[in-house]
């Protein structure tokens, strides 16, 4: 199981206006940087520096139309960018998805454990998060807005699938 810590976008969330006092920018600043080692522990998140290197490799791979040697998209830089909140808004602890693109241009997010226990989360460019897991015999589906931290219910399903 996976610790639930803040994520860095409701860190970045706290601040409510531009005109902040330096002591809340050096708390903000303080507050990332902190953040950003912690993510940077294996034990802490296992997979996520592999993750981030197999998303850049995905957006260099298939920047060009037809890269599925069929009639793909390239994938979207916005979906490659929203995918990399999505990373960074995950738990503490919580394994890294496997990284993907379809050929629409969005990228995909894959957790799998067994054919009737898996998770995929496509990242529209638009800031949709389109899901659809298997939980044994139950399928779950849907749609949620991304605003930065990753939906309750994608992260319920995350849970159950790492569980």
């Amino acid at each position: 199981m996976f610790a639930l810590a803040p994520s860095p976008s409701a860190i970045v969330n706290i601040r409510l206006t531009s005109s902040v006092s330096a002591a809340a920018q050096f708390i903000d600043r303080t507050l990332k940087n902190s953040w950003n080692h912690l993510q940077e522990s294996a034990s802490l998140n296992p997979g996520l520096s592999e993750a981030y290197a197999d998303l850049a490799a995905i957006e260099e791979e298939c920047e060009m139309s037809g890269w599925d040697g069929y009639n793909a998209v390239p994938v979207d830089p916005l979906s490659v960018s929203l995918a990399k909140q999505f990373l960074e808004s995950l738990p503490l602890g919580c394994e890294a998805p496997t990284i993907g693109a379809e050929p629409d241009g969005q990228v995909t997010l894959e957790w799998y454990r067994a054919p009737t226990l898996m998770l995929s989360v496509s990242v529209s460019p638009t800031g949709e998060l389109h899901y659809a897991s298997l939980l044994g015999a139950s399928k779950r589906y849907g749609s949620e807005p991304f605003s930065g931290v990753v939906p309750e219910s994608v992260l319920d399903l995350v849970r159950k699938i790492l569980g």
